[in-house]
């Protein structure tokens, strides 16, 4: 017979091995995208262009039944452009922020507060996708150390992301002060598996979509730039696996923890 400790620790040794190989899958795929950045952001690109050139074809060539159709193209090409416009904005501003061209403004704040902005900014389109958001709110003296701006587009990034990669269910956001570690972890609880994260490996290889669907980055290339902008602030992007069956996924965003004394410096100013 096999004794309850024994069973104990063989799940418990099946939990580190199953974080563990998601630790290695991020890292991997992380180390593969910032390796061929250029190739994968003219990938992702490609979409938003080629549906632009398909609707100018169509203009050029003829193709229309009347002005009106011909004024309905131009009307979506220009659409398209202003997504694809929208789409280098976000690259570009990840890139300079990367480089310090772009210059945060580190300083303690309350993740109360960035917290409540999130779901201002989030809860309505959870809402209209008959989803549910859960955000439990920190204590109040819990400050972290960010730039406002760029953890608030990481983390509204993140649940935008999740929302697209769901099914059904419903999304909780918490936090964790560590004292220890001098960070606070933020916990993006999703019902999904780590696995809807992940990107297909031949995707560079595969041939650009024309479609009518909202061009947005892929999420292998979100995460990155995610994870990038976080590094910034000293901090970092994890997948964990929240559930024994695979289908919860926690994305875990570690940011440092303002001390007591920097806060309340802070509050003085």
């Amino acid at each position: 017979m096999t004794s309850p400790d024994l069973i104990e620790q063989i799940s418990r040794l099946k939990a580190e091995l199953r974080q563990t190989q998601l630790a290695y899958q991020m890292a991997t795929q992380m180390s593969q995208f910032k390796a061929g950045f250029l190739a994968r952001t003219a990938h992702e690109l490609r979409s938003p262009l080629s549906s632009l050139i398909s609707l100018h074809q169509m203009v050029l060539s003829d193709l229309c039944d009347d002005p009106a159709e011909e004024r309905e193209c131009i009307t979506q090409a220009q659409d398209k452009a202003l997504k694809l416009v929208k789409l280098l904005d976000a690259l570009i501003n990840v890139s300079k922020t990367e480089q310090g061209t772009h210059q945060l403004t580190i300083q303690p704040l309350q993740l109360s507060e960035i917290l409540e902005e999130v779901h201002n900014l989030t809860h309505l389109q959870i809402a209209n996708r008959g989803y549910q958001l859960h955000i439990l709110p920190p204590e109040p003296e819990i400050c972290v150390l960010v730039d406002l701006p760029c953890l608030r587009q990481v983390l509204v990034s993140l649940v935008d992301t999740a929302i697209n990669k769901m099914q059904a269910g419903s999304i909780q956001i918490s936090a964790h002060p560590d004292s220890t570690s001098e960070e606070v972890k933020i916990w993006i609880d999703v019902e999904c598996s780590p696995e809807a994260w992940s990107d297909p490996v031949d995707l560079l290889q595969s041939a650009p979509e024309t479609d009518t669907r909202e061009q947005t980055l892929s999420p292998g290339m979100q995460l990155l730039m995610n994870q990038t902008l976080l590094e910034v602030m000293q901090g970092r992007l994890e997948i964990v696996a929240a559930s024994a069956d695979g289908n919860l996924t926690r994305l875990q965003v570690s940011i440092p923890l303002a001390s007591p004394e920097t806060a309340s410096l802070e509050q003085v100013h």
